[in-house]
């Protein structure tokens, strides 16, 4: 993982501001709204009236994903022969929103790209699969909405198995989709946000 992000400054950037990983939470893979979206507000909301710091959630799998990544990028570089651009939160350029790019590539005007390390189960369905896992759809769209980068590589890495890289093509519908939840996601944090500092102003 890069050096810029889990830092106590990546954590403050996010604060408060959906971001391309959660965009999952807001809409769908196929465009459509999602159950959990209101859920997510919530846990927005509430970061920016406690000035709290998301949890740094810390698991097997997220220690092994940090401890592979960089053995992903130079597999990367070395298969394709791009350098991978360390890379921080990057904030949308109007909207209280961003993303963390694994990394960003300077490519045919412009690309980032996206590192999986799951277990290896999980990496046998995506190899199965051959194509952009349905889950991150969204986070990589986003990232490119973000970015407005044109294209992203999603990247599934396992040691000891074939690796999955995909290069991945602005999907405008999909993006579209994106831009709109997350517009009114962050026009609802920052009306809500303000409503309540009022109400409950003299608490």
């Amino acid at each position: 993982m890069s050096d810029l992000q889990r830092t106590e400054e990546w954590f403050k950037d996010r604060l408060g501001r959906p971001t391309a990983s959660n965009y999952s939470k807001l809409v769908t893979s196929t465009g459509k709204p999602s159950t959990s979206a209101d859920a997510y507000i919530n846990e927005l909301i509430a970061q920016r009236l406690t000035g709290e710091l998301p949890e740094q959630i810390t698991s097997v799998h997220i220690e092994r994903g940090i401890e592979l990544e960089s053995k992903a990028i130079s597999w990367f570089e070395f298969e394709t022969d791009l350098e991978v651009i360390e890379s921080g939160f990057i904030k949308h350029p109007t909207l209280e929103t961003g993303c963390s790019p694994d990394g960003l590539i300077d490519l045919d005007g412009g690309s980032g790209i996206e590192i999986k390390c799951p277990a290896a189960h999980t990496h046998v369905g995506y190899l199965r699969s051959g194509k952009l896992p349905a889950k991150y759809v969204q986070q990589v769209q986003g990232s490119m909405w973000v970015t407005g980068r044109k294209h992203w590589f999603f990247l599934s890495y396992h040691p000891e198995m074939p690796k999955l890289l995909i290069r991945v093509d602005r999907d405008e519908e999909i993006i579209k989709s994106i831009e709109e939840a997350v517009t009114k996601a962050c026009e609802k944090i920052e009306s809500e946000y303000k409503s309540i500092k009022e109400t409950y102003k003299n608490d």
